[in-house]
């Protein structure tokens, strides 16, 4: 693996050396260890998680070497550079027509995508529900048992290139048009109400105590986050600018499958 490394870094330094068969043929073999979850962008660190910047490097690089293709499934016709991910009554994942995704993509076993979208370098980990027109970008890292509703946007990290994915831990409930993106972490059974909007400078602030406590870029574990916003002053007046509010945590009384709505019932908020 460290002589892959390598030879991927040495690429990412010097695109002249895409022109060698050689280092194209290591570029295509991490995408299909990638494929197949044999090797992450990022990974759980203890606590923390370490991305694999080489590993997304190859992704980036992937898109050069490769060759525009017509791809013919039935009546449709695409026209791309990447394959779609195939094999899934294998895989044991369920996937609903108009669902798509790329080869690169790894779908651990249980995953049900609904027509929804998984692109380049994603991991999406057993049990996980992919709903109607989400969208997991490149690189992202969703965890077990997590439900990303309808219209949920994961961001890539392709273009821009940014340090870190998006990552949802396991047990996440994303609602419905929530959008996380800039290598936003969002902790472990954390509930998104809908309509949230996650980046790397959104303020989080938990408002269930007697005093603000503010956090950019993670949610913490068990928070459910509802859609807020706080008076910014301007040259041209003071203005309404959008923030996350964290209004309690799931109770462990709850059933964990049941909160996952009820959480955000209990707080009179919208799923």
């Amino acid at each position: 693996m460290e002589e892959i490394k390598q030879k991927i870094e040495e690429a990412w330094n010097d695109r002249t050396l895409l022109k060698s068969p050689d280092v194209q043929n290591t570029i295509r073999d991490v995408i299909e260890l990638l494929d197949k979850g044999k090797i992450r962008v990022a990974e759980p660190d203890g606590d923390n998680w370490k991305v694999n910047e080489w590993v997304k490097k190859a992704v980036v690089l992937y898109f050069p070497i490769q060759k525009m293709a017509t791809i013919e499934v039935g009546p449709f016709e695409f026209h791309d550079k990447m394959k779609l991910k195939t094999g899934y009554e294998e895989l044991g994942v369920r996937v609903v027509p108009h669902a798509v995704a790329r080869y690169g993509a790894y779908l651990s076993k249980g995953v049900i995508m609904m027509p929804s979208y998984v692109n380049i370098g994603a991991y999406v980990d057993a049990g996980t529900m992919v709903d109607t027109w989400a969208t997991v970008g490149s690189c992202a890292q969703i965890g077990k048992d997590v439900h990303l509703s309808g219209g949920v946007g994961i961001g890539g990290v392709l273009e821009p290139l940014q340090a870190a994915p998006v990552v949802v831990e396991d047990g996440c409930f994303i609602g419905s048009r929530c959008i996380v993106v800039e290598g936003v972490r969002v902790r472990k059974e954390a509930v998104l109400g809908a309509n949230v909007v996650l980046t790397k400078s959104t303020k989080i602030i938990d408002v269930s105590g007697n005093e603000p406590i503010e956090y950019r870029g993670e949610v913490p574990e068990r928070s459910v986050v509802i859609p807020g916003s706080y008076t910014k002053e301007f040259s041209a007046g003071n203005y309404n600018v959008p923030c996350a509010l964290i209004i309690g945590k799931r109770k462990p009384s709850t059933d964990l499958k049941t909160s996952l709505n009820d959480a955000l019932r209990e707080y009179d908020v919208a799923v």
